[in-house]
């Protein structure tokens, strides 16, 4: 991607999965505080050349303009709450906590999630290429449907209760 226009539309496709909003949803990052940690993060090598913080400012997919600073404020915003919930994980492993039942099938459906942008990749490349295998496909889509719904089931706060 060479041009301001690609990373706009990349960003915009990544913010619209299906997978990534129900993710955002049940994350501790906002919206806008995911759109400046992926532009900080990844609109250089998207773009093709460094950015300066400024350009990272009017990268928003929307196309709504935003100030440097408050550009600034969202991505210290998102960092802080990348490194809490980093934390929040040593913490539940120091407390001997990952390994509890209840967590078991967030580990799970995070080993599902890679498999299936396994699979999606894989598709991706070989439509790229010109070839078109519908069973691969309707495979991906299956494997995205299963992942929402277990998505879903895993955002009710019920998920964690003592009562599993």
């Amino acid at each position: 991607m060479s041009s301001f226009t690609d990373v706009k539309e990349w960003l915009r496709r990544v913010l619209n999965d299906p997978l990534a909003r129900k993710l955002i949803e049940n994350s501790v990052l906002t919206k806008g505080q995911l759109q400046a940690l992926l532009i900080d993060i990844s609109a250089d090598f998207q773009a093709g050349k460094r950015l300066t913080l400024e350009e990272k400012a009017n990268l928003r997919p929307d196309g709504k303009k935003t100030s440097r600073g408050a550009f600034n404020r969202t991505l210290q915003q998102a960092r802080r709450n990348v490194i809490r919930s980093s934390f929040t994980l040593i913490l539940l492993g120091y407390l001997n906590l990952l390994g509890s039942p209840r967590l078991e099938p967030y580990i799970e459906i995070a080993n599902r999630l890679e498999a299936y942008v396994k699979a999606y990749e894989g598709a991706w490349e070989r439509t790229s290429a010109g070839v078109k295998d519908e069973a691969v496909l309707r495979i991906v889509s299956l494997l995205e449907k299963e992942l929402l719904e277990g998505l879903e089931k895993l955002s009710k706060t019920s998920a964690l209760s003592s009562r599993m």
